[in-house]
């Protein structure tokens, strides 16, 4: 415990696991808790739902709209919100499948401070469906739609990086592009001063 701050500070994965197991009960997440990165926060979140009984969603993100840095993060249980109904004006009607989605609320929701630690600032215990215990899964048995999705997240946030990158290098090359432009333009005016003085010289003549 941080006795300026009152955070809780969780410093490595395996010290977690080390207090989880001497005190015999699930380490719970709870407001103001630290993580070094978003990936430990991640890390902690997803440990904590395999031993309570359900599997871990990486959900929505916040970025600044500055540098496109994620700011928060939001760990849900893959059982939130409720799959989109199918219409019939929109085609025939495929066969059902089963839904993973029963609007569950349970969720841990991670922020970034101005020392660089993620905090968590909310937290949502209740689940709205029984929680199944299943030997520890991994996340490797998450559901190919959970996994999809993981997927799609890694890439966009590397599209985002490679977006940025490509914005800055466009700005500098404008930049030079402005640079040369008024080069030119200087120089064209000399010239044209030059030829200026140069026919008033051979009118006197």
């Amino acid at each position: 415990m941080d006795s300026h701050s009152g955070a809780i500070t969780v410093d490595s994965f395996a010290e977690r696991e080390y207090i989880a197991s001497e005190e015999n009960s699930v380490q719970e997440p709870c407001i103001g808790m630290e993580f070094d990165s978003e990936d430990a926060a991640k890390e902690f979140y997803d440990e904590y739902a395999r031993r309570l009984g359900f599997i871990m969603r990486i959900d929505q993100c916040r970025r600044s709209e500055v540098d496109k840095r994620i700011l928060s993060r939001r760990l849900s249980c893959n059982k939130q919100g409720y799959n989109a109904k199918l219409r019939q004006q929109y085609g025939p009607v495929k066969k059902p499948r089963g839904s993973s989605r029963e609007g569950c609320k349970a969720m841990m929701l991670v922020k970034v401070d101005k020392a660089g630690k993620w905090v968590v600032s909310r937290f949502v215990k209740e689940h709205t469906h029984p929680l199944v215990v299943s030997g520890r899964p991994s996340r490797n048995q998450m559901d190919h739609k959970d996994r999809r999705i993981q997927v799609l997240t890694l890439e966009l946030e590397h599209q985002d990086k490679l977006c940025a990158l490509y914005r800055e290098q466009l700005i500098t090359l404008l930049k030079n592009v402005e640079e040369q432009t008024e080069l030119l333009s200087s120089k064209i005016q000399e010239v044209v001063g030059n030829v200026r003085e140069f026919e008033t010289e051979v009118q006197k003549s």
